[in-house]
């Protein structure tokens, strides 16, 4: 553990002591076993379950309904505590929203052209909910589903095991898939997501998470003087409806280059045609490192004003860099204070977008007798 993070911790722990009080909100101290509560339940009867994590200075909290992050509380470089993630605070509110806030993603994280694919000679016609094109795996993708949670610890590490089986057809995709996700906090405070999936039949898979990151505090404002650095060369350009062309295009010379970091705000208005046509950053970067067996840094975001810092591992060959341009400040947070474009931000790992029709694209086909396994790893520091 680097100096400033060991006394940013020990600054946290002496305020909280056993327990601390958070927005009305008793949090156990560090390690213990995860706690389940009942958040509400859906129109059926229902009942979603809430499932709180610390660990390492790091509070996390699990919804049963779409293995959903409602939660995130990090310290500042004071050891003061806030909710770094956008969200809400009644399922209701998560029923009825389509921004995927928090949301575990699949069967297939960003967009299939049209919402078809050809897989062994066969045509699957998807669920289509983002204009002509299915995203984020449909209208009743991953996000809208009840999972089965379990909570564990082992040896220094608290988390929950999340299970979900999507039927064949459910939402044009092939095969019976059985998911599991994993989220795990770490004695030093990591959030360690673990994905695996089989299936009987073969299929496309693409998992991902939906977070969206104010590292100032959930309800701040904008994100847009947050410094961001990618270890990307490359990004995959989009036509009108936000589907890569299938060029790996550079980032030098463009507001697309992050490389040796910046303000997300610098260059987030420049009259760029990619920039117009998704209203800000939208768009899929082609990490440097490529594919890799184990998860390898490749971004860090900085919030100068509390000192939090957020910084990415992942075995995924793509990331989606989302500057939340379609916030319309209809929606308000647990903060009580609305958000509004450009509030928060998603990095989301991948493989890249509609890989299943773009043949020089890494692909995402799973067969049977195969196992889907990815791992992304999120340390923060301050």
């Amino acid at each position: 553990m680097d100096t400033s993070r060991r006394t940013v911790l020990a600054a946290a722990a002496a305020g909280v002591a056993a327990t601390t009080v958070i927005s009305g909100t008793a949090h156990a101290a560090s390690g213990k076993k995860p706690v389940k509560e009942l958040f509400g339940k859906l129109a059926d009867g229902t009942k979603i379950y809430r499932w709180s994590l610390q660990n390492g200075g790091t509070r996390l909290k699990v919804l049963s309904y779409g293995g959903i992050v409602q939660s995130l509380e990090l310290p500042d470089r004071h050891g003061r505590y806030a909710n770094v993630s956008l969200g809400y605070d009644t399922i209701e509110a998560y029923v009825a929203g389509t921004t995927f806030f928090g949301a575990t993603i699949g069967r297939y994280g960003n967009r299939i052209a049209k919402g078809q694919f050809t897989l062994d000679g066969t045509k699957y016609q998807l669920s289509v909910n983002d204009g002509a094109n299915s995203l984020h795996g449909g209208a009743k993708g991953f996000n809208t589903r009840v999972w089965d949670v379990e909570g564990f610890t082992s040896g220094s590490d608290v988390g929950l095991k999340l299970y979900y089986t999507s039927v064949d057809g459910e939402m044009g995709y092939p095969g019976t898939l059985r998911t599991t996700v994993t989220y795990t906090l770490t004695a030093r405070g990591d959030w360690r997501i673990d994905y695996e999936a089989t299936t009987d039949k073969a299929t496309v898979v693409n998992l991902t998470n939906h977070t969206y990151y104010n590292l100032a505090g959930e309800g701040s404002g904008s994100i847009e003087g947050h410094e961001l650095t990618l270890a990307a060369s490359r990004y995959t350009p989009t036509d009108a409806g936000l589907i890569p062309t299938g060029e790996l295009a550079k980032v030098a010379g463009t507001p697309f280059d992050f490389r040796r970091g910046k303000e997300i705000g610098d260059d987030i208005r420049a009259a760029h045609p990619q920039l117009i046509t998704a209203k800000g950053f939208d768009h899929n970067w082609v990490l440097d490192k490529g594919s890799t067996s184990s998860p390898v840094h490749f971004a860090t975001l900085r919030d100068p004003g509390s000192g939090r810092t957020l910084k990415i591992a992942t075995d995924q060959p793509g990331v989606q860099f989302y500057s939340g341009n379609f916030l319309d400040g209809t929606l308000t947070g647990p903060s009580g204070r609305t958000y509004r474009q450009g509030d928060g931000l998603c990095l989301e790992t991948q493989h890249f977008p509609d890989s299943p029709n773009q043949p020089s694209f890494p692909s995402t086909v799973l067969r049977p007798g195969q196992t889907y396994r990815t791992t992304t790893v999120h340390s923060f520091s301050a």
